[in-house]
């Protein structure tokens, strides 16, 4: 069922609660990726600009939950939202749920934003303490849920806060409104053909998904790379040298594979791999290896080296198969793509997706490592969206509900 947005509702006057996610990276003290805050930007406008009070909070990072840690703060997110809407961003205490922060909500004048402090500073946050809870929903006549990127956890400020509002307005953000709009409803009818670019470290990690894309019936080619690739390749006894191989997944990739078969779903292993017998950015015994047949025997990768990225003829490969696609949903890289070495896979992964999407197709890049490709590239906004949180859009993906949305008002 569609979801109430906050921008169909009135908020003039109200001090609207706005659950966000500002869980950025910091490089040194200073914010690394400041997307997560712009991306709840039209949300806190569609609050202020309607005259509504907007109260944000947030996590950040995975402090003890003991009280207040300096390098765990907020209080640098407020000061560079700040400059994003150009008005100051109130910031009153460094406990969420304390008097001081209590007295800053309620001096806020219409149009005004304030930002509490780390909701994990508090051990009741990640248990979904019924009384934290209860705090922070005193200070809100309005809930709006903006994280997506925390949407799959049960966490206080995700579900019970929301439960304890019961009765009052309880929306989602435009962002999340973004999220559920691509993740769940446009793949609900997909266009075909429908391919699924997968990628990453671990098989274990995308097996739900794996599953429910195969069991959906929609899907039309899963092309896999990245380190995964080689617990299937592995599966089929190829040779795959020191490539990471999760042994213990063997088994399931096999059968996977034999569902795919058994489902007509083209699933497609890389044929060739970039290799290094050294795990580094500064690699210098790089070669490029086929899984050919030589002599009747399956090839693959020599002992003492592994892959670390997809080949050329595989990058061709994706590429064209990706041409041709109308839904391209795309979650893992292709490669070590953090060293300029092992980024080419990505990168043209990531580039045919792009060419794909100017030519009418619909692109889903499913947060986690592919959206920091996309930033690396200066792609992010070339596909027709990128997620903002990793593991919820695998979860989502993989048909998992989300109970932190499904409370929440309906259209």
């Amino acid at each position: 069922m569609s979801k109430k947005t906050v921008s169909q509702i009135d908020v003039s006057g109200k001090r609207v609660l706005t659950r966000v996610d500002f869980n950025v990276p910091f490089e040194g003290g200073v914010i690394g990726d400041d997307r997560r805050i712009r991306m709840a930007i039209p949300t806190i406008k569609s609050i202020i600009d309607r005259g509504g009070k907007a109260v944000l909070m947030s996590h950040l990072g995975r402090p003890e939950g003991t009280g207040y840690e300096a390098s765990e703060s907020l209080k640098p997110c407020a000061a560079r939202l700040s400059e994003l809407l150009g008005k100051p961003v109130a910031f009153p205490s460094n406990d969420p749920t304390d008097a001081a922060a209590a007295a800053g909500v309620a001096a806020m004048k219409n149009g005004d934003v304030l930002l509490l402090d780390n909701l994990r500073f508090a051990k009741g946050e990640k248990k979904g303490d019924a009384a934290f809870a209860a705090k922070l929903a005193a200070l809100g006549d309005v809930y709006v849920n903006d994280a997506f990127g925390t949407a799959h956890r049960e966490d206080a400020s995700m579900y019970a806060v929301p439960m304890a509002m019961a009765g009052k307005p309880r929306v989602v953000g435009l962002l999340m409104e973004k999220e559920l709009r691509y993740l769940s409803a446009a793949l609900a009818s997909p266009a075909r053909p429908y391919v699924v670019v997968l990628g990453g470290a671990k098989v274990s990690d995308k097996l739900p998904l794996i599953h429910h894309m195969l069991a959906s019936g929609k899907v039309d080619e899963i092309l896999i790379g990245g380190a995964m690739a080689y617990t299937f390749i592995a599966a089929n006894g190829w040779k795959v040298g020191a490539s990471r191989v999760e042994t213990e997944m063997l088994g399931e990739a096999k059968k996977i594979l034999g569902e795919a078969m058994r489902l007509r779903c083209n699933l497609v292993l890389p044929q060739d791999h970039v290799c290094s017998t050294v795990f580094s950015a500064d690699a210098g015994d790089i070669g490029t290896f086929d899984g050919e047949v030589i002599g009747g025997a399956k090839a693959g990768i020599p002992d003492r080296s592994m892959g670390l990225d997809i080949g050329p003829k595989t990058q061709t490969d994706f590429a064209n198969r990706i041409h041709r696609a109308r839904t391209i949903v795309w979650n893992g890289p292709m490669g070590v793509f953090e060293w300029t070495p092992f980024a080419v896979g990505t990168r043209e992964v990531a580039e045919a997706i792009v060419e794909a999407t100017s030519r009418g197709a619909t692109s889903i890049v499913g947060g986690g490592d592919s959206a920091a490709a996309a930033e690396q590239f200066g792609l992010a906004d070339k596909f027709s969206h990128v997620s903002t949180g990793g593991g919820a859009s695998l979860e989502m993906l993989s048909g998992k509900p989300f109970k932190t949305v499904e409370l929440l008002d309906t259209e």
